[in-house]
């Protein structure tokens, strides 16, 4: 089984180079974040018509989430169980099924803005929602785990220069205490392979020639239990897809398993 993660910042936007990337890659299921578009909106039926269902939680703006799959998807969770609210709702940022014999999570974790901004504050509470609502699966015999954008680089290594991020949202040790969290609940960080360089980074800014200079970052994570980790046989991350016109600003993580 190819499951994959990506933030595609606007599925109506990428939606030519996710079907033919999906086609290409043989995609059996893919999480996908920043959908920005209303669940009405969402593509559905282009990807039925590559064989795909899919699940989403999105209702416009910058947000939304979704799962596609071609083996099934089953049990949808739609939204964050006891996660908080932001602006008086709970935002579309999180969806799970089970797919094809694994239970799988689409994140995209909040942003924080700055460490003073109430949207920091909300960041860290959503992770300790995020761990509360994943723990029994974490320690369960099915494969799972949870994919997305977690706006955290997990260590100085997933920054290309860590002294630019001093005092800077994605780096501290709140954030990165939140991650080693979710952890603790029984997941592992299962690391990809880069196609070029010698670090895995996942999101290189649009801007200062970020991506040509490979200044990126490490954001986009897979977080499996154990028979989820020990089913991984090869794990990378998809840098050719951030090439060209109309490219994210994020690369796909794809994980195989023998499944």
């Amino acid at each position: 089984m190819r499951i994959a993660t990506w933030n595609v910042n606007s599925i109506t936007a990428r939606l030519p180079r996710l079907l033919a990337w999906l086609e290409k890659t043989g995609t059996d299921v893919l999480c996908v974040q920043e959908t920005k578009c209303t669940a009405e909106q969402f593509p559905a039926e282009a990807l039925r018509e590559l064989g795909y269902e899919s699940a989403v939680n999105a209702t416009g703006r910058w947000n939304g989430v979704a799962l596609i799959s071609r083996v099934g998807l089953a049990d949808v969770t739609t939204g964050l169980p006891g996660g908080p609210e932001y602006d008086g709702a709970q935002e579309p940022r999180a969806i799970s099924a089970t797919c094809g014999g694994a239970r799988v999570w689409s994140v995209y974790v909040p942003n924080g803005r700055e460490v003073d901004h109430a949207h920091y504050a909300y960041k860290l509470a959503w992770f300790d929602a995020l761990k509360a609502a994943v723990t029994e699966d974490a320690a369960g015999a099915l494969p799972f785990a949870v994919l997305g954008d977690f706006n955290v680089a997990p260590t100085d290594d997933d920054v290309w220069d860590p002294a630019l991020f001093v005092g800077a949202t994605h780096v501290t040790p709140a954030e990165r205490g939140a991650l080693a969290a979710l952890r603790e609940a029984g997941l592992t960080d299962l690391v990809p392979r880069p196609l070029k360089y010698d670090r895995p980074y996942t999101y290189w800014d649009y801007r200062q020639l970020a991506f040509p200079k490979n200044n990126g970052m490490r954001i986009d994570l897979v977080y499996g239990n154990e028979p989820f980790a020990k089913a991984v046989s090869d794990s990378y991350v998809d840098r050719e897809e951030r090439k060209g016109k109309g490219a994210s600003d994020h690369a796909p993580v794809v994980v195989d398993l023998d499944l």
